[in-house]
């Protein structure tokens, strides 16, 4: 039985990002759900975000074929065994099962099958874990058959599904990616086949030339990927775009925001989406582990911990909960523990990406290079775009002083998040060390511009300048730094911000700027490391001033931007000079 008129019947509805008829909408998710659910497949919950419906709307259940009806006593018995995730058995009292949803079954419980023998010998072995060491055995041959099938047109939305699912474990993601978008225009509803083409698109050209269908569906799919490639802002549109058309309740919805969010490092908006999500959906696991980051940058201890204690009830056996249990004895400085969970959470999933790049982490914590970096290795092996495994790799390799590694490292990490500082800066610190000065300001400077968040790049950029006696250009690096410092309203603990007080004095001082030196002398007597040599200074230009020296206006303190920096796109901006009665600590 082909179950082509159907399913376009489904979908023959709504085209397009068209958002009328959430009660069509809510019914095309009805019945799809009821179909996934007969063939063990997870069933999106988008449904339940939105209005019930009356009875008399309600979707009928999937009409039944002759096939159907002759299979319907083996389905059904496999069907309770496949549940029990007893799938060798299951796909055995499937053999030989003719109807579209039988045959489905049989296939998925042995490509199951295969993957849970392939993930226990994993474990088993979850030392160097060479790639290929250990295969899904049931692959090639699911993969012949289905072929067959495909060529035979003889696959629904469901089976170009699995066959796409075969074909991606085979490594054959272009083959792969041609079936997933099959797959997605005869049963465009099925959430499963565009998840797994986010999986498969790296960069937004690939996106450019999928032919897509030209459902409602695409417009969650779409919002997923932009997420997925730091389209961040994109994303966000698309996102609010669905809550407008009626699907606030969506927890889907909410939880991808705050990754979204995350994503940005705006920790803020996505703590506070994250707990807003925590109100609505108290047992949710997904995600959670995200959020754990999260309270881990923050130093949160009480809420990490709190979460942490709250998932171990919830499921102490799930991969999240062991990542949310791993970042809570990082956070406590216990990092042989915090990596036994990581392996924990790798027991359960050796394709969880997160696991390995933490795990490569508390490595790196516990001064164990190497396996830090097998740990890194794999997270690339499971998904190419994971920027903190590359970036980690990159630290690993300036520990061990290859900064040509590093350069490598680095420069992957920051293709990935292009207006990430922290990669810059890491970047600069490499040309640093390569001695190619050039390059390493033109990061500093684009790190700066980007916004700097560990506010560290201007203070690097200042002393490129010292190194090279570019003193106005060093000067003009340290006014900025201290402006931004001060702008952002901390007290400010930051050791460089004496180090740029003292500059700036001696290079007033040479300037003959008595004030603008006596000014920052004064500030430099508010740090302790400082202190002796502002009173110096202070002291000496007391006494030039008691000779009659006058000030001189030899040089204006409004410097320009040197243009080898403003070169890099950055309009040239003019450096009032440094307005110090609005500075105060």
């Amino acid at each position: 039985g082909d179950a082509r008129p159907m399913a376009a019947a489904a979908v023959a509805g709504l085209i397009g990002g068209d958002f009328s008829d959430l009660r069509e909408i809510k019914k095309q998710l009805l019945s799809v759900a009821e179909r996934s659910r007969e063939r063990g497949l997870q069933a999106s919950e988008l449904a339940f975000a939105l209005e019930p419906l009356p009875l008399g709307d309600l979707p009928p259940p999937p009409p039944l074929t002759e096939e159907d009806a002759r299979d319907l006593d083996a389905y059904t018995l496999a069907k309770s065994y496949f549940d029990l995730k007893e799938y060798d058995r299951a796909a055995y009292f499937l053999r030989g099962c003719k109807s579209q949803k039988a045959y489905f079954l049989y296939m998925y419980s042995r490509y199951l099958s295969g993957e849970k023998k392939k993930d226990d010998e994993t474990v088993d072995s979850l030392g160097p874990l060479e790639k290929g060491q250990v295969k899904n055995e049931a692959l090639r041959e699911l993969r012949v058959e289905l072929s067959k099938k495909h060529k035979a047109r003889e696959l629904d939305g469901f089976g170009l599904y699995l066959y796409g699912v075969v074909l991606r474990k085979l490594d054959l993601v272009k083959e792969a990616i041609d079936v997933f978008v099959e797959a997605a225009h005869v049963l465009p509803l099925h959430w499963g086949a565009w998840l797994e083409l986010c999986n498969l698109i790296t960069d937004k050209e690939m996106l450019k030339f999928l032919s897509l269908p030209d459902t409602w569906m695409k417009e969650f799919f779409l919002a997923h990927i932009y997420t997925e490639l730091q389209l961040i802002e994109e994303a966000l549109q698309k996102y609010q775009s669905l809550i407008d058309a009626g699907f606030a309740k969506s927890t889907y919805i909410i939880s991808q925001i705050a990754v979204a969010y995350h994503n940005i490092r705006d920790i803020d908006k996505a703590l506070s989406i994250f707990n807003e999500l925590r109100k609505q959906d108290p047992y949710r696991i997904e995600n959670m582990d995200t959020f754990s980051n999260l309270l881990y940058v923050r130093s949160m201890k009480p809420e990490l911990s709190y979460l942490a204690h709250n998932l171990c009830e919830i499921d102490k056996y799930r991969v999240e909960t062991c990542c949310v249990i791993g970042n809570y004895y990082s956070l406590r400085s216990q990092h042989e523990k915090a990596a036994l969970y990581f392996q924990r959470a790798l027991k359960l999933n050796p394709r969880y990406l997160g696991a390995w790049t933490l795990m490569g982490h508390e490595y790196m914590e516990m001064k164990n290079t190497s396996a830090a970096i097998q740990a890194y290795r794999h997270a690339i092996e499971v998904n190419k775009r994971d920027y903190r495994a590359w970036y980690g790799l990159g630290q690993t390799y300036e520990i061990l002083k290859m900064p040509f590694y590093c350069l490598y490292y680095y420069r992957r990490a920051h293709q990935l998040r292009p207006n990430d500082s922290r990669m810059l800066v890491a970047l600069g610190e490499c040309y640093e060390k390569l001695n190619q000065l050039v390059e390493a300001k033109k990061c500093y400077w684009r790190a700066y511009a980007v916004g700097d968040v560990e506010k560290m790049a201007l203070v690097k950029l200042a002393k490129l300048h010292e190194q090279l006696n570019e003193s106005e250009q060093a000067a003009q690096c340290y006014v900025k730094y201290i402006q931004d410092i001060y702008s952002c309203g901390e007290i400010v603990e930051h050791l460089e911000v004496s180090t740029a007080f003292r500059y700036l004095a001696q290079y007033y001082f040479k300037c003959k700027l008595w004030d603008e030196a006596s000014a920052c002398a004064q500030k430099c007597c508010a740090f302790n490391d400082t202190r002796e040599e502002g009173k110096a200074l202070l002291r000496q230009i007391l006494q030039l001033r008691n000779q009659g020296e006058n000030s001189s206006t030899e040089i204006s303190a409004s410097f320009f931007l040197p243009a080898s920096l403003s070169a890099n796109n950055t309009p040239t901006r003019r450096v009032s000079p440094l307005n110090l009665s609005s500075v105060t600590p």
